[in-house]
């Protein structure tokens, strides 16, 4: 059974890995998420998450100097599940941009780098709640034999501080 830290360290795995997350903003009626593509800094685990975005979208727009906002994941095979509670703003420092900067991204922005509706959003991550999935066929088999699905997940969730 895993620790709440190894649960932690194979979203940030996953996350590094598969990168799309919902993302939307707190308390704002039509910010239910949109697809972003998650970027992490380096190798080490652990915060902030950076986004990519033009300043025309609906969330740029309605972010301001800074928003409480969720991000919502699922790794590719579904075997983690997360949402994950923060702060998003807007991070214009030239220097994370370079490091950042891929040809994916550029591709997005006719202007490059200095394309005025460029903007990088910096998500500070402060509490995450995360699943793991073992639906598998082992899992099913095990069920048909008698054993109760729930055992099964109780050690497979943590409720984690990011910050």
């Amino acid at each position: 059974m895993p620790s709440q830290a190894e649960i932690a360290d194979k979203f940030w795995k996953a996350v590094k890995s598969d990168r799309t997350m919902m993302v939307g903003l707190a308390g704002i009626d039509d910010s239910l998420g949109q697809p972003m593509t998650a970027q992490l800094d380096g190798d080490k685990d652990g915060g902030p998450i950076y986004f990519f975005t033009s300043k025309e979208t609906d969330l740029a727009q309605d972010l301001g100097a800074r928003h409480r906002a969720t991000a919502h994941f699922a790794a590719k095979g579904h075997d983690l599940f997360a949402a994950v509670d923060g702060v998003l703003f807007p991070d214009d420092d030239r220097a994370t941009i370079d490091r950042l900067w891929s040809p994916f991204v550029a591709a997005w922005f006719e202007g490059g780098k200095d394309d005025p509706k460029l903007q990088l959003l910096r998500f500070e991550p402060e509490r995450a709640q995360i699943w793991l999935n073992d639906h598998s066929l082992f899992a099913g088999v095990k069920m048909l034999l008698g054993h109760d699905p729930k055992d099964a997940y109780a050690d497979k969730t943590a409720d984690v501080r990011l910050s």
